[in-house]
């Protein structure tokens, strides 16, 4: 816009001068039309608006000024400004830009996350010397570094605990991380998202192996907790059979046998004569004969 000023203001003093030489009022007319088309094209050259959610960084012969704000700002008619989009940003590693990382064991597993970030306007200076340009920005920044961290945090855990037991606290771990990676360089991250954890073929089968043994395992030791408790069961029945015979023994006296005895032939007498042997006659046992049977 600058440029076209000047060759409209050349062109003015050209049309006055010839307009003046041939005493030609029209071209008069048109050099004062030029000069104020110039006037207006060198108004304008001095105007840049940002859009909203936009923030400028103009660059004036080589020297980096102070961020412009969304709105119409006045320059230099020799600054060049650059603008950044201050709107969030996804950054999706995933497909062909899945992250590739290893357990402490060594095991291959593909991370898949999102990191939403966006440009912190008071810091697009910083920005601007680091990137150069917007489209630059996750290039060279926010992907690389979120690859890296990513790849160093699984790698402080087991391939258990990535695939399984400790995804949210990995997830925890490499937001913390990045934001604090990125912050000082002007980009805010707002969200980090671990969608998905895939192990490769190799390590899906080394970890289907483990659980069919742990799972082997606990069969085992459900087995023996179940034979341990069915032979704590005998021993305690047993102990208690054991002490209840102790205590018949001891109850057995020869007074009580005697009484037993005359029961039992009192019984047998109320129902057939018999012939019996007197109880308690000797050491040897009662006995009691039915007639019938001789």
């Amino acid at each position: 816009m600058f440029v076209l000023s000047i060759l409209l203001l050349v062109a003015a003093v050209v049309l006055f001068l010839v307009g003046r030489a041939q005493e030609r009022p029209a071209f008069r007319l048109g050099a004062v039309g030029a000069l104020l088309a110039s006037l207006c094209a060198g108004l304008a050259s001095c105007l840049h608006i940002v859009s909203a959610y936009e923030v400028g960084v103009p660059v004036t012969f080589g020297k980096v000024g102070t961020p412009l704000h969304p709105g119409v700002n006045v320059v230099s008619p020799f600054t060049h400004v650059t603008s950044f989009s201050t709107r969030p940003v996804d950054l999706n590693l995933s497909d062909k830009d899945v992250v590739e990382v290893r357990s402490t064991q060594g095991g291959v597993m593909y991370a898949e996350l999102t990191v939403k970030w966006a440009v912190k306007p008071a810091k697009a200076v910083e920005l601007y010397r680091l990137a150069g340009n917007e489209a630059s920005i996750q290039q060279r920044l926010v992907f690389p570094d979120s690859r890296e961290i990513v790849r160093n945090v699984f790698a402080r855990y087991t391939s258990e605990e990535g695939y399984t037991s400790a995804r949210e606290k990995i997830n925890a771990e490499i937001g913390v991380l990045i934001k604090d990676r990125l912050a000082p360089r002007g980009i805010d991250v707002t969200t980090v998202n671990l969608r998905n954890v895939k192990p490769s073929d190799q390590l899906q089968e080394q970890i289907d192996r483990k659980i069919q043994q742990q799972q082997a395992t606990e069969r085992a030791q459900e087995a023996a907790r179940t034979a341990t408790a069915e032979s704590e069961r005998r021993r305690i029945e047993a102990e208690g059979i054991a002490r209840a015979n102790k205590i018949l023994n001891n109850s057995l006296t020869d007074k009580v046998l005697m009484n037993q005895c005359i029961d039992a032939y009192r019984d047998a007498a109320a129902k057939n004569p018999v012939y019996a042997v007197p109880c308690g006659g000797g050491s040897a046992t009662p006995v009691i004969v039915d007639d019938k049977k001789n």
